[in-house]
């Protein structure tokens, strides 16, 4: 396969919560808490022993997930560049997705903590990876931060 044919793609959040940096980091840097922010079709599931940790670099976790048609799929990320409590990335290790990386920062603002979610992915099987992203996979992932954006509002009111 040409390099030519591999499309990188970017998905960026952004959403203000009502509390403090310590607050912020003390939530989204449990794994636990990620089942809380997914929608229940998706039978998110922790395989890993996280008990209530916080991440840490080097850190993996393994999940299993029904991202289309209910087909579960087991998905392995390791954690990266964490840099507490402003910033950490996830990255797929094994997947669906060919690339998939996952940057988490949080912003101390007058008004609370301002958490941006930079996602870089890029899908298998070329042309037939673009077709699927263009007719299915951008609007679920679209969805999906839709979804946890409602769920931290729920969340942290």
């Amino acid at each position: 396969m040409k390099s030519g044919d591999m499309s990188i793609y970017y998905l960026k959040t952004e959403q203000l919560l009502p509390v403090d940096i310590q607050q912020a980091w003390a939530f989204f840097s449990s794994p636990g808490n990620l089942a809380r922010i997914t929608p229940p079709a998706m039978d998110f599931k922790t395989l890993t022993d996280i008990r209530e940790q916080e991440i840490y670099t080097g850190m993996l976790i393994d999940y299993t997930v029904k991202p289309l048609f209910g087909i579960p799929l087991h998905w392995r990320t390791e954690i990266i560049d964490v840099k507490k409590p402003f910033s950490f990335k996830d990255v797929q290790l094994k997947g669906p997705y060919r690339l998939w990386e996952h940057t988490h920062t949080f912003q101390e603002t007058e008004d609370g903590v301002l958490m941006q979610d930079l996602v870089k992915y890029q899908l298998p099987f070329g042309p037939l990876g673009r077709l699927t992203h263009a007719l299915l996979v951008r609007k679920k992932l679209e969805d999906l931060f839709a979804y946890r954006k409602a769920a931290i509002e729920r969340i942290f009111k």
